[in-house]
């Protein structure tokens, strides 16, 4: 089973937006198909987002949604990650780095420019890092 991380911009798409690129997905984490990985950081990071006015959502919702993503990911103790030899300029995209590199060989899917710069290096420490919802084959 493939190991996948995916950022908050995602993790917006496939739970808040419902966006139909990322369908495929959804069905794959509900079938169990993937092994989506998370750590505390980034599910604090996503309640965080998720609670923002712009979004309009309740707190059931919100609730609703982050138990969602927590029962169809693993969750890895933030303490027991590797770091990633990439820096990246914001520390909360760092952590979707770390959790890449220690679960390598993984995909790490992101619409975060700063993530992405580091697709070709990451390449070669077999971990593939996209923005695009179809490079995953499962």
């Amino acid at each position: 089973m493939k190991s996948v991380v995916f950022d908050t911009n995602v993790l917006l798409d496939l739970f808040v937006f419902n966006d139909f690129r990322a369908l495929h997905l959804k069905q794959a984490l509900i079938e169990q198909k993937i092994d989506a990985l998370t750590s505390l950081k980034t599910l604090e990071e996503f309640a965080d987002v998720i609670s923002r006015p712009l979004f309009s959502l309740e707190t059931v919702e919100q609730e609703k949604i982050l138990d969602q993503w927590k029962s169809l990911s693993r969750v890895l103790d933030d303490q027991s990650l590797l770091s990633s030899p990439w820096l990246c300029q914001d520390p909360d995209d760092q952590i979707f780095l770390d959790l890449a590199f220690t679960a390598k060989p993984c995909t790490l899917i992101s619409k975060d420019n700063e993530i992405l710069k580091f697709a070709a290096r990451a390449a070669k420490e077999n971990i593939l890092i996209s923005a695009d919802y179809q490079s995953l084959d499962f």
